[in-house]
């Protein structure tokens, strides 16, 4: 089992900053991505930005510019740093892992953290 813990959500006023981390821990054997997603209050939850074990990045064009996705292979975490929010970018963030257990099944993971409130307002 893999346990994902967020952390660095808070209340924020327009044009700052905030900066995300998340770290994974438990039964790894190797993790290829991992990601930030978000869901606002009445939507569906979307991608933000994702991260491989060999650095290539994604984002989605909300945050293009904004927002950067960075990863400690060594610690299985991954940090998100925000600059310039904006209040749509209202949210809870979820870090997410994809990789495999040290089985010899090699056996596959798409695990979730729990979540941290980013709120942006004045």
């Amino acid at each position: 089992q893999v346990q994902l813990v967020e952390s660095g959500g808070g209340l924020v006023q327009p044009g700052g900053s905030l900066r995300l981390s998340c770290a994974a821990s438990g039964s790894i054997y190797r993790i290829y991505a991992m990601g930030w997603y978000r869901q606002a209050p009445g939507k569906q939850r979307e991608l933000v930005a994702t991260i491989t074990n060999g650095g290539t990045t994604n984002y989605a064009d909300s945050v293009k510019g904004r927002f950067t996705i960075s990863r400690d292979n060594a610690k299985n975490t991954v940090h998100l740093q925000m600059n310039s929010l904006k209040p749509e970018d209202t949210a809870v963030y979820y870090c997410n892992a994809k990789g495999v257990t040290p089985t010899w099944a090699r056996e596959p993971f798409d695990s979730w953290g729990q979540g941290t409130q980013v709120t942006v307002s004045s």
